[in-house]
């Protein structure tokens, strides 16, 4: 005898807007991934150059820490980066072994373009959008984070 039982999803309020967020997120990175390409570099390149501008003069091993990998492995974006003209590595005066990352001329053309590619995003995800929508959302989705906070502890 072979019992098939069928798993079903949940048919409440919570995992309906469970799913809504989920797709959200997905859809949201899609969108930003698409329009970052344009700039020439792809979205962990992207993200690397965008700490460099707010961290002047940031190591290898800081972007590896935050990135939570190794600093292997931002090596191959750096040299991707550097390659392309858009970071320059400087030899730390105080310590040789180290070299400080900065972002060149056309590094920060990639950046100023990613801020107007967000603002643009931004805008026309939220058109329609009234101050009272905000409040509203930015109460509800406070709630949501604290509760997954919980679930951590």
């Amino acid at each position: 005898m072979h019992i098939h039982q069928q798993c079903k999803e949940p048919d409440t309020p919570s995992h309906h807007a469970l799913k809504r967020f989920m797709k959200i997120f997905r859809l949201h990175r899609s969108i930003i991934e698409n329009k970052v390409r344009q700039t020439g570099v792809y979205r962990s390149q992207h993200q690397i150059l965008m700490y460099i501008v707010s961290n002047p003069d940031a190591t290898q091993k800081e972007i590896a820490k935050l990135h939570e990998t190794s600093p292997a492995t931002i090596a191959v974006s750096l040299k991707k980066l550097e390659k392309g003209g858009y970071i320059r590595r400087v030899v730390d005066q105080a310590d040789n072994r180290c070299n400080r990352l900065q972002v060149t001329e056309k590094g920060q053309e990639v950046v100023n373009q990613s801020y107007q590619i967000f603002q643009k995003a931004e805008e026309e995800i939220f058109a329609g959008f009234q101050e009272e929508d905000f409040r509203n959302l930015e109460v509800l989705l406070s709630r949501v984070y604290q509760n997954m906070e919980q679930m951590i502890k």
